[in-house]
């Protein structure tokens, strides 16, 4: 076989500390480059769905990391996806002076017009901050208008906690939007498949999409090659068989066990 279990954990470790891998490309001296790894506490990111996606042939693999979540410093809502692997085409933003060089890209769910247009007007400062309006009836959605739901109730009812300060009629929060969308069609909020290929090669054969999974925060000590979930995504790379996937530990990926978009 053409990469190891330990080939893998490696560069997941990598990913995990930010360090630069060797299949970067080299770029000119003053670029930029970063080497992310899935977060699911991002002070600048409210969390809603995550999900991890495996890709392996005789020769390459990928690893495809997929959060979605409003980002509460740019007024949008996005999907996130983080590649790593031995045949990731590195996206580089090309600017004057430097090259950004990174293994993410960002999908746009909900573009600040729409959560302009859908944002509460009535009230005081803090009622019309990040709060949809009560007479708003779809939210638009990758171009689409879906349905919205403003009964608080039924978010109570999967697990949100409405914002009670300066809340008097109970407005729904731009993240609840998604984490609502999150819990009862997240189809609506999930990437497709052409766009988690967008860095890696079309004809790919893809393994396993997993929704559930154990997570360790990226603030902790545990690197990936001592993680259970890790060390299984590797088993099943290199044997080119979801069998491998056995997980002992309970999934904990839920934005509800993760404090997020706090700064």
């Amino acid at each position: 076989m053409p990469f190891t279990e330990e080939e893998i954990l490696e560069q997941l470790d990598l990913a995990f500390t930010g360090s630069i891998n060797q299949y970067f490309p080299p770029g000119n001296p003053d670029d930029i480059k970063y080497n992310f790894f899935l977060d699911l506490e991002s002070g600048y990111c409210n969390t809603a769905g995550s999900r991890i996606h495996l890709f392996a042939g005789s020769n390459n693999w990928a690893i495809v990391f997929e959060k979605s979540g409003y980002q509460n410093r740019g007024f949008s809502a996005d999907i996130e996806l983080i590649y790593v692997g031995n045949c990731v085409k590195y996206p580089v933003q090309d600017y004057q002076v430097r090259n950004y060089i990174t293994n993410a890209v960002f999908l746009t769910l909900i573009d600040p017009s729409e959560f302009e247009r859908i944002q509460n007007k009535v009230g005081s400062r803090m009622e019309t901050f990040e709060l949809v309006g009560q007479d708003i009836t779809e939210v638009k959605i990758r171009n689409e208008f879906i349905p919205f739901e403003k009964d608080y109730r039924k978010y109570e009812e999967v697990g949100i906690v409405i914002r009670e300060q300066e809340n008097p009629n109970k407005l729904i929060a731009f993240e609840d939007v998604l984490r609502y969308l999150h819990e009862t069609d997240p189809i609506s909020i999930s990437a497709k498949d052409q766009e988690i290929r967008l860095c890696i090669p079309k004809d790919l054969p893809k393994l396993l999409s997993i929704n559930d999974f154990h997570f360790s925060s990226i603030f902790g000590d545990l690197l990936p090659s001592k993680h259970e979930t890790y060390q299984l995504i590797a088993k099943v790379l290199v044997n080119l068989d979801v069998k491998f996937w056995k997980p002992t530990l309970s999934p904990n990926n839920s934005w509800k066990n993760w404090e997020s978009g706090h700064l």
